[in-house]
C-alpha cells in the first residue's frame, strides 16, 4: 500500500508533481481530440437547434468544472486554515486560476450559443448571473491573495472567501428549477437516463475528462511553481537543485 500522507509536504509533492503532469498532459490532449471528433463530426444534427448545437460539447464541461473546481479549491482552502497546511493552501491557490479560466469560457460559449437560440448575447438569466457571480469569486479569491504581503495571511483570508461563496455553487446548480428562466435544464442527469444520443453522451463525457486531465496538468504545474516561489530558502530545495545539476 502507497503511504499518500508522506507527500503532505512540499519536499515530497513537488518530485511527484513533476512525474504525473507529463502524464495528464497527454491525456488532456487525447481526450480532448476524440472528444471533439466525436461532438463535431459523429454526433448527429439536433433536429431543433441544428448544427449550433455543437457548442455544448466544449459549454457544458466547461460550466460542470467551474463549479467543481470551485468546490475542490474550498475544500482544500478549508483544510488549509483548519490544520495550517501549507500544501493544502497551495493547492487552492493552484486550482483558482483555471477554474477562473473555466468559468469565463463557460460564460464565453454560453452567448456564442444563445445568441442564435435566444436572439441575445446576454439575458439577466438566473444561471448566467449566477455563473457570473462565480467567475467574479474566483477573482476576488486571486486578488485577495495577491493583495496580502504575507502569503499565510493571505491563505487564511481568500479561504474564508472562497467558503462564503461555496453557497452560490447550489444556486448555479438548482436555478433552472428554482426560477423561471430561458436556460434550458439538464442534458445529463444522475437519476434518469440521458435525454441525448449516445455518440453525444460519449463526446460531452470525453470532452469532460479532458478538462478533468488538463486541470490535474495545470494545478500540478502551478503547485510546483508556488512551492519554488514559497520555498526558494529551504534547505531540501537547494539540495534538490544540485542533484538535478
Amino acid at each position: 500500500m502507497i503511504n499518500w500522507f508522506k507527500y503532505a509536504s512540499p519536499r515530497t509533492f513537488y518530485p511527484l508533481a513533476g512525474r504525473l503532469i507529463p502524464w495528464f498532459g497527454a491525456a488532456s490532449v487525447l481526450l480532448t481530440a476524440a472528444g471533439l471528433y466525436a461532438g463535431f463530426f459523429m454526433a448527429p444534427t439536433d433536429a431543433q437547434q441544428g448544427e449550433g448545437y455543437r457548442i455544448i460539447f466544449v459549454h457544458v464541461p466547461a460550466s460542470w468544472m467551474s463549479m467543481f473546481i470551485y468546490l475542490v479549491m474550498a475544500f482544500w482552502a478549508a483544510v488549509g486554515l483548519v490544520l495550517n497546511s501549507r500544501l493544502s493552501a497551495m493547492m487552492a491557490s493552484a486550482l483558482a486560476p483555471t477554474g477562473a479560466m473555466f468559468t469565463f469560457l463557460s460564460l464565453w460559449t454560453g452567448a456564442l450559443w444563445g445568441k442564435p437560440m435566444w436572439g441575445a448575447w446576454w439575458v439577466w438569466d438566473a444561471r448566467l448571473t449566477s455563473e457570473l457571480i462565480l467567475f467574479f469569486l474566483y477573482m476576488a479569491f486571486i486578488a485577495l491573495q495577491s493583495a496580502v504581503d504575507d502569503p499565510r495571511r493571505g491563505d487564511k483570508a481568500a479561504a474564508v472567501l472562497a467558503l462564503v461563496g461555496v453557497v452560490n455553487i447550489p444556486i448555479i446548480y438548482f436555478s433552472v428549477q428554482w426560477w423561471s428562466t430561458l436556460h434550458q435544464g439538464a442534458s445529463v442527469s444522475l437519476t434518469r437516463a440521458p435525454s441525448m444520443a449516445t455518440i453525444m453522451l460519449a463526446g460531452m463525457l470525453l470532452m469532460a475528462l479532458a478538462a478533468w486531465a488538463y486541470t490535474i496538468a495545470t494545478a500540478l504545474r502551478r503547485m510546483r511553481c508556488i512551492i519554488l516561489e514559497r520555498e526558494r530558502h529551504a534547505g531540501w530545495l537547494n539540495e534538490l537543485k544540485e542533484m538535478q545539476e
